[in-house]
């Protein structure tokens, strides 16, 4: 046989194949438009010759996403601060609270947290006011009209200092204790009684203040 004859032939097998093949892939989706199982039916064209194409269905698996967990947010517990004696502030000022009566009742917020902040024993600073006014019931004179606290001596009160308001005789009065006593190293009821009061018993009175502030 010639080569333009091995030429025609094979051309023309080329085309019958291919016609074949197309006749076979129509009649194929014509059966299954659309697969069940979401799948993909593929023709092996290139079988042997006088075989008929094999088909490969490829499955299409449809990923389902894991349902997500809700996040936890677990809020840590503010915990109050420790400030005295084994107390937070809110603590030593309920009890500083317990003792104060009369004019200076409610106060022993300002008392705690303003001792503190000058450095002064806010056990010691109330009682040394519990003692100098008569708080413990009902406040002297010097309390109510000059909002003196701690018997201190000045002037705008005849001999004793005047404040303008409560508030400004508390924090003044501690404002003594810190600049001219506990700076110095004098922090206890005894020590202060050297340059505070003449009596020198005053200090045993002023520990039993502080005993008494601390029990309630």
């Amino acid at each position: 046989m010639k080569a333009s004859q091995k030429t025609i032939l094979l051309v023309g097998l080329t085309v019958i194949d291919c016609i074949v093949g197309g006749v076979i892939i129509r009649e194929s989706l014509a059966r299954n438009p659309k697969s069940e199982a979401n799948s993909v039916e593929m023709l092996d064209l290139n079988g042997a010759e006088g075989q008929e194409p094999e088909v490969t269905t490829l499955v299409m698996e449809e990923k389902v996403p894991e349902p997500q967990q809700p996040e936890i947010i677990v809020e840590e517990e503010e915990v109050e601060e420790v400030v005295y004696d084994g107390l937070t502030l809110e603590e030593l000022a309920q009890k500083l609270d317990r003792s104060l009566k009369g004019t200076i009742a409610g106060k022993g917020e300002l008392i705690a947290s303003y001792s503190l902040e000058k450095g002064v024993d806010p056990y010691i600073a109330t009682a040394i006011m519990l003692h100098e006014t008569g708080c413990t019931w009902n406040c002297s004179t010097l309390v109510k009209k000059c909002n003196n606290v701690g018997g201190q001596k000045g002037s705008g009160c005849g001999s004793y200092r005047s404040f303008k308001t409560l508030e400004a005789g508390i924090k003044g009065f501690i404002d003594n204790l810190s600049k001219n006593y506990f700076s110095k190293g004098l922090d206890t009821p005894k020590e202060i009684n050297k340059k505070y009061a003449e009596d020198k018993n005053w200090y045993k009175k002023v520990e039993s203040y502080v005993k008494k502030i601390k029990n309630k």
